[in-house]
């Protein structure tokens, strides 16, 4: 039957391009419709795997990483928690191991989501996911319930888009108690050759060089090069300005920005350090990698009971 008045037609939008994600044994991994992924372990949260549109490997991962859950993960980005480096005795973190749990334990998957429900312009695809993942004091072996024994949830959320991969920090403070923590996003970059690296704006920047006996110095260089082994904590500094990784010639390589963490750790373990790491491999893959750590750890945060910190980092690489 004929009907004057036909309601119109439903105009259906094609759906656009949706990041995939896949789950394997232990590691979540998400890819935009672009090309660009990422991969994270959940023993740890430790992102393993950050690859750029056309392949390229951004972060190092040591050949002989132990990616089981039986030790820390060498390589990627380690979560550093709740504290940073050996613990100072006669501390409430004095029982933990050095740097903490939080990379020592199994996280959950907590979800994703998209650049559609973050509210962000929707274009030709849909052009960023953030991975979220939590850890709680249930959730801790027993041992370090005992050690630190604080109601605690931490939410890390690892967000790639095409230009960026961000990974940030949410510390709760669920119980009755305050607690003091440090925490360090222990990012290992991947570089061609660590004699062609320069490291910029830090100059005139106070920091504490742990290879002469923690003494503090002032960074006189304003691209520093990475010659011998290096470890030292670069203190105070503006979290909006970027520190940036270029080549001796000045290509940038990667900049990264921070929130909340004023603190940069600038780490390079050299020839003979890195033969006596068993888990470190090849011997000179110390010249294909550079630490540049974005933390708080130069002083104790404190968290009052019901209060929640939240840090982070931004990561930009070359072109």
């Amino acid at each position: 039957m004929d009907r004057s008045n036909k309601p119109s037609a439903i105009g259906v939008s094609p759906s656009l391009p949706q990041p995939t994600i896949s789950f394997r044994e232990n590691t979540v991994e998400a890819t935009l419709p672009t090309g660009e992924s990422v991969i994270v372990n959940l023993y740890g949260a430790t992102v393993t795997s950050w690859k750029l549109a056309n392949g390229d490997e951004q972060l190092f991962l040591s050949e002989k990483a132990h990616l089981d859950g039986s030790k820390p993960i060498r390589g990627g980005i380690p979560v550093v928690f709740p504290v940073f480096g050996p613990p100072p005795e006669n501390h409430a973190t004095s029982l933990l191991p050095q740097h903490g749990f939080a990379r020592n334990s199994n996280w959950e998957f907590l979800g994703k989501s998209s650049s559609e429900s973050l509210g962000k312009d929707r274009k030709d695809c849909d052009d960023s996911v953030k991975l979220d993942f939590g850890l709680s004091h249930s959730m801790l072996s027993e041992e370090f319930r005992k050690a630190w024994p604080y109601e605690f949830g931490l939410v890390y959320s690892v967000t790639l888009t095409k230009g960026a991969l961000e990974t940030s920090l949410q510390v709760q403070n669920k119980g009755s108690q305050n607690f003091e923590f440090k925490t360090l996003l222990h990012t290992y970059l991947n570089v061609d050759d660590i004699s062609n690296i320069r490291i910029k704006n830090l100059q005139s920047k106070t920091y504490v060089d742990k290879t002469q006996n923690a003494t503090s110095h002032t960074e006189a260089s304003s691209a520093l090069p990475i010659t011998q082994e290096t470890d030292r904590v670069y203190q105070a500094l503006d979290p909006k300005v970027p520190i940036v990784i270029s080549t001796a010639d000045g290509k940038d390589l990667f900049s990264i920005t921070r929130e909340m963490m004023t603190d940069v750790v600038v780490w390079n373990p050299w020839a003979e350090k890195a033969k006596g790491m068993a888990d470190f491999a090849p011997d000179d893959a110390y010249k294909k990698m550079i630490c540049v750590e974005a933390g708080s750890v130069s002083t104790w945060q404190t968290l009052e009971a019901g209060d929640s910190w939240e840090g982070g980092q931004s990561i930009r690489p070359k072109a």
